[in-house]
C-alpha cells in the first residue's frame, strides 16, 4: 500500500500519474510533486520491505529537486527486478 498528498500552491499544471493536466494550481513538492507515481513508487518499495520514497529519494537532497517521478517509479521496478532475480519468484 502507498500514498502520498501534496499541497496545492500557484502553478499552470498538475502532474498526475505522468499526464499533465493544465489547471491554475499545481501541487507543491520537491520533485515534480506526481502524487500518483509517489503513491505507487512507495506501495512498490513497501511491497519488497524496501522502505518509501523519502528513504531513497530524500526531499533534502536538492539533486532530486523538480525531477520527472517516473525516475523514482523506475528506481523502484529495477529493485523489484533485483528482488525476483535473486528468489524463486524470477521466470
Amino acid at each position: 500500500m502507498g500514498y502520498d498528498a501534496h499541497r496545492f500552491g500557484p502553478g499552470e499544471a498538475v502532474w498526475l500519474c505522468g499526464v499533465r493536466i493544465a489547471h491554475d494550481r499545481t501541487l507543491i513538492g520537491h520533485s515534480d510533486a506526481d502524487a500518483g507515481l509517489h503513491a505507487l513508487t512507495d506501495a512498490l518499495l513497501g511491497a519488497i520491505g524496501e522502505g518509501d520514497i523519502g528513504d531513497h529519494f530524500p526531499p533534502t537532497d536538492p539533486q532530486w529537486k523538480g525531477v520527472d517521478s517516473a525516475v523514482f517509479l523506475s528506481h523502484a521496478v529495477e529493485l523489484i527486478r533485483g528482488a525476483a532475480a535473486g528468489s524463486s519468484m524470477s521466470t
